[in-house]
């Protein structure tokens, strides 16, 4: 109830909210992704539903996608991807707030009447955006609508890198989830690197395997 009390505070008669996260911002393989989600209205069948909504890092495998589910039917949403050659061209940074704008504008697009106002996860806003912006640190914790956007990039995510770890067994993606655990590090100096790495992630690793010699 708090996330969505949070949200109704921010919102007025006419206010559109649009909260949007990213996903896989901190792994050393496969996309990053973001999330937009709109909720027409909190009504009290809605309400009822999103009970126990929260940042999706704070919920399990089975609590995210049933909440995947909920949002998907009851919100206007999109979800966007940036590759592992788009991270490397612009930086993780701009490719998270990129995937960002490019989800929130197609909810807009789907959307109308009312004034726009997004809520961003963190203290970055997204450029070159003529909406109004609010950002949040640790919003995916504070705002429903956010933690629905991070829920959806997460289930999102989570099941690419699940599939995509069928092509590539060693590097047990479909646990990590690309992240750089001491599991996934080992299996990169066992195998070394694939394309679906973010080569610069490792360097600071690789510096220091090899200071070990």
């Amino acid at each position: 109830m708090n996330l969505i009390n949070f949200d109704k505070n921010l919102k007025n008669k006419n206010t559109i909210l649009i909260g949007t996260d990213e996903v896989g911002r901190g792994a050393g393989a496969g996309p990053v992704y973001a999330a937009a989600v709109c909720f027409k209205d909190f009504n009290k069948k809605l309400t009822e539903k999103l009970v126990g909504i929260n940042d999706s890092k704070q919920l399990n495998p089975d609590e995210r996608e049933r909440f995947y589910d909920i949002i998907a039917e009851n919100a206007v949403y999109d979800i966007q991807s940036c590759s592992v050659e788009e991270i490397g061209k612009l930086n993780i940074l701009r490719c998270s707030l990129l995937c960002m704008k490019r989800a929130c504008e197609n909810v807009i697009s789907k959307i109308s009447g009312g004034e726009i106002l997004i809520i961003v996860d963190g203290n970055k806003q997204i450029p070159d955006f003529s909406y109004e912006q609010k950002t949040i640190v640790k919003g995916d914790g504070k705002s429903a609508t956010v933690a629905a956007a991070s829920i959806l990039a997460k289930v999102s995510r989570d099941r690419y890198m699940t599939e995509l770890s069928k092509q590539y067994p060693q590097y047990e993606w479909e646990q990590n989830k690309g992240y750089m655990t001491e599991e996934h590090l080992k299996a990169v100096d066992e195998y070394g690197l694939c394309e679906h790495h973010r080569p610069k992630y490792f360097e600071k690793h690789f510096a220091q395997q090899l200071s070990l010699f």
